[in-house]
């Protein structure tokens, strides 16, 4: 008999069965047993009563791997509305060694370090593996919203010669006896790529070696970058940030219902068009100096605040940084030089993606390196010879995928929403 999943039951009452999966919990009772069995889908009830399969169950221990043969019984109180009786239990390993916690419990109740440093077992629970179907839906999300506007994927290389963003905070590797960095973007790549394509984007990690022990970093995560060519400005780039974050929304909101469901998750709602401030008038805003170079965390939840009570909107674009803050690459605001095309889009009260436009002559890339103080081309040759051969105005965003996932689910620290996170003191598992 093929194996189904216990979401096929409900539709095979009165048939016989086969399922595979987990031993998500045992009730060992005097006159009956249960087992909860666990698969890819959710979780089936079934009822043990005959001597030789109540033997079998009560051999086994939570998480052994079995399969069941049985019938399809109706029954409102179980999950689905359906349980599987008379069965059959094979035992298809060894039984489980107990894990460090409870699986079967509602939610976790260890401390993240122990949930971590057993990231193969506590993914299994339904909560947390419920998390990452959110995460799933999201990236399919992202790549069926930019697909559908005419973007081709591309897969860039994670080694590279060269920092993108700046010398500090690499991961300097050895390359054949030669120094090389893993990528802190993609950015120098997908900006070539618009000469040949027009609009690229890419799913891919990157790495930033940054001594930062928060809640909100990690030293690799999953960037979703998209540029586009022949814009007017920034604001082109905001209203394809808009669509890309709806296009995530939707298709959570389309693939991962039982995960909301689980989750308890209602999904906010995009504006037409985000509501923005400008960085001046948002330090103002919040009561900073209007010296400031950057928003610190407080300043973006006093910002996420204000949207949600002014504009009813979970989202906010931030708009004209200060170029000193900002890369290279970007471009400056025409007749305010001290300011940049540049935006952050904060997803309640946390910023979730950085973009704007990019400069795309070759001598102003020439001029903002010397500002700088790099006269020294050499170690951008490759990506400043592209601006030499004609290049439309151009510009992009990036979204990082586990902030927002953990801005979604109400998370507290982003390493609650990573498979195997990455940090200042955790390689492994």
């Amino acid at each position: 008999m093929q194996r189904i999943l216990s979401t096929d039951l409900s539709t095979r009452t009165g048939e016989p069965v086969r399922l595979a999966g987990w031993v998500h919990r045992r009730r060992l009772l005097k006159s009956v047993a249960f087992l909860v069995l666990r698969d890819a889908a959710g979780l089936a009830q079934v009822v043990v009563t005959e001597p030789a399969a109540r033997a079998a169950l009560a051999a086994l221990t939570e998480e052994s791997v079995v399969a069941v043969a049985g019938t399809v019984r109706a029954n409102p109180a179980a999950p689905g509305g359906v349980e599987v009786v008379d069965p059959t239990i094979e035992a298809l390993t060894d039984p489980a060694e107990a894990p460090p916690f409870d699986l079967y419990r509602p939610r976790l109740t260890a401390a993240l370090p122990t949930v971590l440093d057993s990231a193969y077992l506590a993914l299994r629970h339904p909560r947390r593996r419920a998390v990452h179907e959110v995460s799933a839906a999201a990236v399919a999300g992202f790549r069926s919203a930019l697909s559908e506007r005419r973007f081709v994927e591309v897969h860039t290389p994670k080694i590279v010669a060269s920092a993108t963003e700046s010398g500090a905070n690499v991961f300097g590797v050895d390359y054949f006896g030669r120094p090389a960095y893993l990528a802190q973007s993609p950015q120098f790549y997908k900006q070539m790529l618009v000469g040949v394509f027009e609009r690229v984007y890419e799913v891919g990690p990157v790495f930033r070696a940054e001594p930062h022990d928060t809640v909100r970093h990690l030293a690799q995560y999953t960037s979703l970058d998209a540029e586009l060519g022949f814009i007017e400005d920034h604001r082109d780039v905001m209203a394809m940030a808009r669509d890309a974050v709806a296009g995530m929304l939707g298709a959570v909101a389309a693939q991962a219902g039982a995960a909301l469901r689980l989750l308890d998750l209602a999904l906010p709602e995009v504006p037409a068009r985000i509501p923005e401030i400008r960085f001046p008038d948002a330090l103002e805003l919040v009561g900073a100096e209007p010296d400031e170079p950057d928003l610190a965390p407080a300043h973006e939840r006093a910002l996420g605040e204000w949207a949600r009570r002014e504009h009813g909107s979970e989202l906010l674009f931030v708009t004209a940084y200060p170029m000193a803050k900002r890369p290279f690459y970007t471009h400056p605001e025409p007749g305010r030089p001290g300011l940049s095309r540049s935006f952050d889009l904060l997803f309640r009260g946390v910023e979730l993606a950085t973009g704007g436009q990019r400069r795309h002559r070759y001598g102003d890339y020439v001029a903002a390196l010397a500002e700088r103080g790099e006269h020294d081309l050499a170690p951008y040759a490759g990506y400043l010879d592209t601006f030499r051969h004609g290049m439309p105005p151009h510009g992009g965003f990036a979204i990082g995928l586990e902030r927002f996932v953990a801005r979604l689910v109400g998370a507290a620290n982003v390493r609650e929403v990573t498979l195997f996170p990455r940090d200042l003191s955790r390689l492994t598992p």
